[in-house]
Parts: structure tokens; sequence; C-alpha cells
């Protein structure tokens, strides 16, 4: 069972490490952990952020496990050498279409929620965002009007089968959780949107044990802060997804706590390859200085042993421990506690 393991900037060797001691901790056998550079320390050593070699490495692994990317000091560089286009070319080149950001209320961190407690204590949600389509990989660009006005422009465009892929991860996510479904869209005003609906109805007739509804996507923005215990598993495209998964990590108090998995249609002897990966960035002004909280790249690795190695009971395991730690008060500076990253990996050790 091989592992691509990529840290890539700032914090993100930091908290990568401390994910790799718990996995250590688990005592699995038959695993092996390769390393490779990305972002802007691959740039430095390699000239471009996803060099050849570490692009291999990463396919032929059966899951990666990333860290962040981002360097302030790469923001000169032309588009296609920054640091972030690593991580935007991975998902290309490994077919990663669909993104599973989990969110979840700790006991003990309500007070940390913008949401009042009584109403964040019920969050226990998972956003499924499709990764590959939408308006983000569309045509676009800028044109000059007649009237000599220029005018910026970008085509918002899927296909059946691109819907019918991730509304079938959205289906299976919801059926091994509370069976409920929501779809999001803007099916009022746009036919990509009124496309959407109707292929991911036609897909529900495959699952008739899960749940279905649709909202569209400013009343779910709206849902997700007046009652986000209503929910279970959100499914929708990619722009709607980023914003959506962005609000319901303030809801639920901490960018340090969330993890993410992003998983294509390849199936290894395992399991589904994916890319792990916390979805805090790469936080240069505290890189080094051991105050990052490396609990979202644990809970990414405990992401990983469930969908692409199949062990849940290590998966569940690994996230009590996290809860255990934090209902215990081992906090880090972004929880308003002291705890050093080191201190929180051993914490969620000593609770395995």
């Amino acid at each position: 069972m091989k592992i691509a393991v990529l840290a890539g900037d700032g914090i993100g060797p930091e908290v990568v490490h401390e994910a790799l001691r718990v996995l250590g901790a688990l005592d699995l056998p038959g695993f092996s952990i390769t390393e490779g550079e990305v972002g802007a320390a691959a740039w430095r050593k390699h000239g471009h952020p996803l060099p050849p070699q570490t692009l291999a490495l990463a396919q032929q692994a059966d899951a990666v496990l990333f860290g962040a990317v981002g360097d302030p000091a790469c923001d000169g560089l032309e588009r296609h050498l920054r640091p972030e286009q690593a991580i935007l070319g991975l998902r290309a080149q490994l077919g990663l279409f669909a993104n599973l950001r989990p969110a979840t209320m700790f006991a003990g961190l309500e007070h940390l929620s913008a949401l009042r407690p009584e109403i964040a204590r019920a969050i226990d949600l998972l956003i499924v965002r499709e990764l590959n389509g939408d308006v983000y990989f569309g045509d676009k660009g800028i044109r000059t009007l007649e009237t000599g006005e220029r005018q910026g422009w970008d085509m918002m465009a899927y296909s059946e089968s691109e819907v019918r892929r991730i509304a079938h991860i959205g289906f299976r996510a919801a059926q091994g959780r509370k069976r409920r479904l929501t779809s999001v869209d803007k099916a009022n005003v746009l036919e990509t949107s009124q496309l959407w609906r109707e292929v991911v109805t036609e897909v529900a007739r495959e699952y008739p044990d899960v749940v279905l509804d649709h909202l569209y996507v400013d009343n779910a923005a709206m849902q997700l802060v007046r009652a986000p215990g209503a929910f279970d598993v959100i499914v929708t495209g990619n722009l709607f997804g980023d914003i959506l998964s962005d609000q319901a990590s303030m809801c639920v108090g901490s960018i340090g706590l969330l993890a993410s998995a992003s998983l294509g249609e390849r199936q290894t002897d395992f399991g589904t390859f994916g890319l792990y990966e916390p979805i805090h960035g790469s936080a240069p002004d505290i890189a080094g200085q051991s105050k990052a909280n490396p609990m979202a790249a644990i809970l990414s690795a405990a992401m990983m042993l469930r969908h692409s190695f199949g062990r849940e009971a290590e998966a569940a395991r690994t996230e009590r421990a996290v809860a255990r730690a934090l209902d215990d008060g081992v906090r880090g500076g972004d929880l308003g506690g002291s705890a050093s990253t080191g201190a929180i990996g051993t914490a969620v050790i000593e609770r395995l």
C-alpha cells in the first residue's frame, strides 16, 4: 500500500509530519511511504511546482497525502510556475473530480463558531464538490464591445456524464451517513443547473434508500447559517461548492480542523485512489514556529485510511482520538490554546 507524501510549503511539512506520526502509531502492516517535492519547494529545486518526477510518484501511488502550497516570494512568477498550480495540475493529471469536505462541530468548541452555540452544536455534514468542470474550467476571456468597452466573460457548462458521476459519489456518501442528500443548484436561472437537477433526479432512482431534496444555492447558503444541523450530504458544482464549503468551515469555527479528500474513478487493489489534504493554506507567517494545528492533516490521513485503503476501524479510531484530545483541552493557537504542533500530535497518539 503505497502513499506518496507531498508536504509542500509553509506549515505543510510540519502538519504532515504529525499525520505520519499518527499513521505510524497505528502500526498498520504493508504501508510504504515515499516523499516528493511540490509547490515552491519544487520550483526552487526543479524549476517547476509540479515536476515530472513528483507527478510520476503520485501516479504510481495508491493515495497521496498532501500538505499545502503557497509562498509569497513566488507571487511574481508567471502563473503556470506559481506554487498553487501544483494542486490544480495534480487534480487534472490524476483525474480527481470529487472533493469531499466534512464539517463537524467538535464538542466544547461551539463558542468558536460564528453561529450561536445551540445552532453550531448540530453541525455534522459533508459537502461533495465537483472539481473539474463548471465556470472555472470553461472558456473565458476579455473582449472589446462595439462601444469600445471591455467585457469579461466566462462560460459555465456541465455535461450529463460529469453530473452523473459526481451525483453517484454524493449518493454513496449519503448511504454511509444519514441517507439524506441535498443537491444545490440555481435551476431557476441557469440552464446548466437545470440539466444538473434533471440528471441528479435520474440518478436518485438508483438509490431508493437515500432521501433527495434540491435547494437553490442562495437558499442553501441561508440554511447553512440558520439550521446547519438539517444537512447530511450536500452535492453541488465547482463554483457553488467552493463558496459553500468555505462557509461551512466558518460555521465550524476553525479552518485548522477541516480535512478533505479529492477522489476520481481510478480503483486500486485497496480502494479508491485519492489525494488527501487539510483545507488550510501554507500559512507562511507561522511556518517553522510549531504554532500550526496538525489536526486537519491528521483527519485527512484518517479519510485516506477510509476511502483509499478500506481501513474504517483505524479511520474512526483516529477521529475519536482527535475528538478526545480536543475534549481534554489540547488546543493550538487557532483554537485559543497554546499547544505546539508536536504536542498536539503527541496528544492524539496518546489517545489512540
